[in-house]
């Protein structure tokens, strides 16, 4: 009797779930039993169910399933992770780059600014140099800080003779202009 309500129960469940739910199966084995042996004059009390063990190959199998079905969510939960780590590692890049941008736009408004004062103190501190001027000496001071950062202690000029007699004749002009603007208004003072 006792197999043959086992035969008939577990057939219904899964095996996973045959057993989680060995109380089932004892409760139907009790069942069964209580009332086929009531008609001999026995009285059924409780029925349990110890173990149930199916074959080998099917525990090798069951044991195979549970293992993938943790491995596959591992897999899961790590690559969600990755995916945070991610996402996380991109928002981070994302709002450096937005604060980098904002000190960029911040430091470049500063040097406007400084550059437009200067050019406006030079201008009327000493006569006779237009803001084009004070523009052209704040360029070449620039330009050599830049030649400076790249060369660090090194400059490298064109090394030609056409070139340093370009830069003698650009001099010679300048200051000639100069000089011609420094008498020019002090012969308008004196008038």
């Amino acid at each position: 009797y006792v197999f043959d309500v086992v035969r008939s129960t577990l057939p219904r469940m899964e095996l996973d779930d045959a057993f989680a739910n060995k109380d089932q199966i004892a409760a139907a084995i009790f069942e069964q039993l209580q009332d086929v042996m009531r008609d001999y004059g026995y009285e059924i009390l409780a029925s349990l169910l110890v173990d149930i063990s199916p074959d080998a190959k099917v525990k090798v199998s069951m044991n195979e399933i549970n293992a993938s079905k943790r491995l596959k969510a591992a897999a899961e939960h790590k690559a969600e992770a990755d995916k945070i780590r991610q996402v996380k590692a991109a928002e981070a890049d994302a709002e450096a780059k937005y604060l980098s941008g904002v000190g960029v736009a911040r430091q470049r408004k500063a040097i406007a600014e400084g550059l437009q004062n200067s050019v406006f103190d030079f201008s009327q501190e000493i006569h006779g140099s237009s803001p084009k001027d004070v523009m052209d000496i704040i360029l070449l001071t620039q330009y050599f800080d830049t030649l400076d950062n790249v060369g660090a202690d090194s400059l490298i000029l064109e090394h030609d003779p056409q070139v340093v007699g370009s830069l003698q004749r650009q001099l010679r002009t300048s200051t000639a202009a100069n000089r011609s603007a420094t008498v020019a208004e002090n012969k308008n003072s004196f008038f």
